[in-house]
């Protein structure tokens, strides 16, 4: 199969976000009081935070492996089982999408931003995803000073 084979699937998947897209800015534009306001610094790295904490769980956390497995291909082998990217079609534009955090982060930052603007009970779940997010860059830091310490150990035993 040759790449260009997928260009078809990517079109279709590309047109669908982009209608998505014209028709969240339709509906917030339709409720006069979700008028597009300026963002504040604040409100600009809460939506960015709960951005990449959404499209963290979705590409990468286990607890959501239940939803991209649904656009892979069991394979068996001797050892047990594998997921591999379909061949061509649909499900293989999907499995791209749910696998390549750049591409998601697209369609999770659009849902974060028209949830925000759409309704304020959006704020809790974002806040929400925010400070899980910073929770995350806290964790990561954490296990960056420790495996740090461990290699400055190491030097000085060996």
């Amino acid at each position: 199969m040759r790449i260009t084979d997928q260009y078809f699937w990517h079109v279709i998947l590309g047109a669908f976000f982009l209608s998505l897209v014209v028709s969240g800015v339709i509906i917030l534009e339709g409720i006069p009081e979700s008028a597009l306001h300026q963002l504040t610094p604040f409100e600009l790295v809460i939506l960015s935070l709960a951005t990449f904490r959404l499209t963290r769980l979705f590409v990468y956390d286990r607890i959501t492996a239940f939803f991209r497995e649904q656009f892979y291909v069991v394979k068996k082998t001797r050892t047990g089982a594998v997921l591999e990217k379909p061949k061509g079609g649909i499900r293989r534009t999907l499995a791209d999408l749910v696998s390549c955090p750049w591409c998601f982060g697209l369609w999770s930052g659009s849902t974060v931003v028209f949830f925000y603007f759409l309704t304020p009970y959006a704020w809790y779940p974002i806040l929400m995803l925010a400070v899980s997010s910073l929770g995350t860059f806290l964790q990561l830091g954490a296990n960056m000073v420790g495996w740090k310490a461990e290699q400055l150990k190491k030097e000085m035993e060996g």
